[in-house]
């Protein structure tokens, strides 16, 4: 059997990854974006609206009303910049944290639940191995 061309693994893992990763996002109960934003939060500590915004890829204005809700439910908190006294930072809440928990612990169920209706054991051990390609490939 010949060995596939690595741009048509790559359009088809991309495409496979890309089908997954919305699939999985079906499982949160909140909106897609305040998720995100509760996710950088975690990953990446404290930051600015403008921050945020940047790394979501969104406009400030647009960040500033996600943080306004985000904040209204108790989810994240605002403290001074400790060099900066002109900006705040945001962080999640401890009710962030635990929200943020529970939407991930509910796509991982999801996954579990599928691989095992979907995969024969050979096969979820053929993907247990595959994970350290792709975390390889991530890492590039």
């Amino acid at each position: 059997m010949p060995i596939p061309e690595s741009a048509a693994v790559a359009a088809e893992l991309r495409t496979a990854m890309g089908k997954l990763t919305r699939r999985v996002k079906l499982e949160d109960q909140m909106p897609h974006g305040q998720v995100a934003v509760l996710g950088a939060l975690d990953r990446s500590g404290a930051m600015t609206t403008s921050e945020l915004a940047a790394d979501q890829r969104v406009r400030p204005q647009s960040m500033a009303r996600a943080v306004g809700l985000l904040m209204e439910q108790g989810l994240i908190t605002r403290r001074a910049h400790p060099t900066d006294g002109r900006k705040s930072l945001v962080e999640l809440s401890s009710a962030g944290q635990a929200l943020l928990e529970e939407e991930r612990g509910r796509r991982a169920d999801w996954l579990a639940r599928a691989i095992e209706a979907e995969l024969t054991g050979e096969e979820r051990e053929l993907l247990a191995r595959g994970i350290g390609l792709v975390e390889r490939l991530a890492a590039h």
